[in-house]
């Protein structure tokens, strides 16, 4: 069945809109997508229809929400192949899945003289959390560089890795330069070696279909917002062996057993990590954006966006002074540009009022600009809605705003 771009469109009642006057082209999905009518619809019915606390109290309201909370959980279950429920933990985003991550097992499994590899690549949540472990716990952090096209040097991962090294962490893809990365060879050689392997993949699950336990990744992290959901809502996928052996990464309600001064026992996964009342609302509004991925499919969603990147590099490529940054063979929907001596805020500016909402700056990745000696770049990013005609009044837009300099 092909593609119905159209009817993926009218799902987003926010894209038919006009800006300064402008069709309105939303070309910044890597930084959150818009939402579907259909996760609108969901947090409006919770709250008009059934809105309790969630596993604690003995009501309709509250059972109704928690079974329907639940039921999320093994969506995800389901969507990502987890071997188990329990291995799903909600958290408030990727950035608190990550720093989840590098202070439970840094706890338990980083000591003094330890070293963890984190990618040249990363955004700047999958660098700060490590850095803050390595000093709390005096342990080194080596860097995975990657070349001028946007790859990966992976074969530099058999010297970088040595007795000391604990963990990896890498993103599935990129979020300034598109590269989806080698995960799969990744992991095995961290395996190879006992090394663990935290996976980034806020931009990773929305546009290609994730197995982790084919990937035999030990942690994978996404949000919601960056996948139609709502915002506030973070998923980890953590393996059971590593989960049960963390300690607890906030302490209150829900994530305990017993309480009492002489101590305190805590709750089975994945409650142990979930510490408080959660966003419900989201969580729950978040399984319609699963049901609309399902529905439409990811591999057929991937296809479509690979088209549009196909045609969007190309006719960037036509212009002359653009200069693209990240040409990796296995690229997702993401293009990162400048052109000549122009500021890329001031592009972006001028875009903005020609209805084109891109963009601007270093994209929380700067490392990723300090490899290329620049101060940012425009961004432009792609979703299951982007249409061709988005693309076609991108690029006569930025035409126009050229001939403007």
């Amino acid at each position: 069945m092909p593609y119905d771009i159209e009817k993926i469109r009218s799902y987003f009642p926010i894209l038919n809109q006009q800006v300064y006057s402008k069709p309105f082209v939303y070309l910044d999905s890597a930084a959150s997508t818009q939402k579907p009518i259909q996760v609108l619809d969901a947090e409006k019915r919770l709250h008009n229809e059934y809105y309790g606390n969630i596993h604690r109290a003995a009501h309709y309201m509250a059972d109704k929400a928690t079974a329907d909370f639940e039921g999320v959980r093994d969506q995800i279950k389901e969507f990502i192949n987890a071997n188990s429920r329990e291995e799903i933990i909600f958290t408030k985003g990727t950035t608190e899945s990550v720093n989840l991550v590098a202070f439970s097992f840094g706890e338990k499994f980083i000591n003094e003289g330890d070293e963890i590899i984190v990618s040249e690549m990363e955004h700047h949540s999958n660098i700060v959390p490590w850095q803050l472990l390595a000093e709390r716990k005096k342990a080194v952090i080596k860097v995975l560089p990657f070349n001028d096209n946007g790859d990966l040097q992976i074969e530099k991962l058999d010297e970088l890795i040595t007795p000391n090294t604990k963990l990896l962490a890498v993103a599935h893809i990129s979020n300034v330069l598109g590269t989806v990365n080698p995960i799969t060879e990744i992991i095995s050689k961290a395996h190879q070696k006992n090394v663990a392997v935290f996976i980034d993949g806020a931009q990773g699950f929305q546009h290609t279909a994730v197995d982790v336990q084919k990937l035999d990744a030990d942690f994978y992290a996404f949000s919601a917002h960056k996948a139609y959901g709502p915002n506030g809502v973070g998923i980890l996928y953590g393996k059971k062996n590593w989960l049960n052996q963390m300690p607890p990464y906030q302490g209150g309600g829900e994530m305990i057993s017993e309480v009492s001064f002489s101590g305190t026992s805590f709750n089975d996964l994945p409650y142990k990590f979930e510490a408080g009342t959660p966003n419900i609302t989201s969580v729950i509004a978040f399984g319609a954006a699963l049901s609309l991925l399902k529905e439409t499919g990811i591999r057929n969603i991937a296809s479509w966006e690979n088209n549009i990147l196909q045609i969007a590099t190309s006719l960037l490529r036509e212009i002359k002074g653009i200069k693209i940054y990240g040409e990796a063979v296995q690229k997702s929907g993401v293009i990162s540009f400048n052109y000549k001596q122009i500021h890329p805020y001031d592009l972006g500016t001028l875009l903005d009022k020609m209805g084109i909402a891109v963009r601007t700056g270093h994209h929380c990745a700067d490392p990723v600009m300090q490899h290329y000696n620049i101060q940012g770049t425009v961004r432009i990013s792609f979703s299951m809605y982007t249409s061709e005609m988005d693309i076609t009044r991108f690029i006569n837009s930025l035409e126009r705003t050229i001939r403007m300099f």
